[in-house]
């Protein structure tokens, strides 16, 4: 815990932040599965660094470019309505999920979580129509960004409004991946932006209503309102117990945070006995989530070794370090983020004002 109390807006800038260091960090090794790979191609990341050309677990060769999931590449969604130019990228055996992209950038989800900031900034207020329109502006428009990879919601949304859908209605059925922790990531930004409003539900409602529009998923929304319990708490108490919040949490969704937090302890464990041992270190929710309680509750005092572990344990960990980020951040403050991953973000300058903009306006 932290000896002396954060102010709130300690807390938001370190939450902001915090979001995007994690998924910045994570992004040359997202989705490696195999932890000896991980390690042969780039030893312990501890600072950011460029995703190799060739990544030994991909399989965005997989992917169907017409919608959600695996299947063909026939389709033209990819290429033709969102990542124009980049389509290229998908056919290659091996090819890394975000290709040719610099150290200290951030994925396209985050890039995203950006659209909602900037749209909060401009409107004052959540107003689900401007985000959209942002949203729609940003994934079609050419050059808005370097990413190569879009995860499945983003291509059925698309698919949906290339059919004259609108916008409102454009989310995809439920499938297999919908509930996973890249639907978490924006989230934060919007429980921050609700909190003048003093109260949890109408916080949680907000959040819930946002993710609608991109994500149509009931089991997404458990995990989704634990988070938006979890940030609201942190910011209402003046010096939160991070590690008994986030073991309270993992222990609603049916995960004994605690226990497995003291048994490594006593142990001395490796965190790759947890998340790839005892849960998968892949992208689904109920797996990734209390993921990033456990990692939370680990290292609860102690920012830059949460998200150094996160990184280096794989699987879907840019968008575990997002959310983990955010509530450590929260946590902790901007003063725990090490200065070399602040000023190391390529979109530093312009983060840096979306971020005071976002703070002047809803703290």
């Amino acid at each position: 815990m932290n000896t002396m109390p954060l102010n709130k807006t300690d807390r938001m800038r370190g939450a902001l932040w915090g979001m995007f260091v994690g998924d910045a960090l994570a992004m040359p090794v997202h989705w490696y599965y195999s932890i000896a790979t991980l390690w042969q191609d780039f030893g312990q990341i501890k600072d950011y660094q460029a995703p190799k050309a060739h990544h030994p677990n991909s399989i965005m060769s997989l992917a169907n470019t017409s919608k959600a999931g695996r299947g063909t590449q026939e389709g033209d969604i990819v290429g033709g309505v969102i990542l124009k130019g980049k389509k290229h990228h998908w056919g290659p055996a091996n090819r890394h999920y975000h290709q040719g992209m610099q150290a200290g950038e951030n994925t396209l989800n985050l890039l995203c979580a950006r659209v909602l900031l900037r749209s909060l900034n401009a409107t004052g207020d959540y107003d689900p129509a401007d985000f959209l329109r942002e949203y729609i502006s940003f994934m079609t428009e050419p050059d808005r960004h370097n990413d190569t990879y879009a995860e499945s919601y983003h291509r059925d949304f698309f698919a949906n409004y290339a059919k004259g859908i609108h916008p409102e209605k454009c989310a995809g059925a439920e499938g297999h991946d919908t509930a996973s922790i890249g639907g978490l990531v924006s989230l934060p930004i919007l429980i921050i932006a609700s909190l003048s409003e003093g109260n949890l539900t109408t916080t949680n409602t907000k959040a819930l209503n946002h993710q609608r529009l991109t994500h149509r998923s009931p089991s997404l929304e458990i995990y989704s309102s634990e988070l938006s319990a979890l940030v609201f708490n942190i910011f209402h108490d003046t010096n939160p117990n991070i590690e008994e919040l986030a073991c309270a949490a993992a222990s609603r969704l049916g995960f004994p945070a605690a226990k497995v937090v003291a048994s490594v302890r006593s142990k001395q464990s490796s965190d790759c006995d947890v998340i790839g041992g005892i849960l998968s270190s892949a992208c689904y929710v109920d797996q990734s989530f209390p993921s990033v309680l456990y990692l939370a509750s680990r290292y609860s005092n102690n920012f830059e070794a949460a998200l150094i572990a996160n990184t280096n344990v794989g699987g879907d960990n840019c968008h575990r370090g997002a959310v983990l980020g955010a509530i450590l951040g929260s946590s902790l403050g901007f003063e725990a983020i090490p200065k070399r991953w602040i000023d190391g973000l390529i979109a530093h300058d312009e983060l840096n004002n979306e971020i005071e903009t976002f703070i002047k306006r809803f703290e």
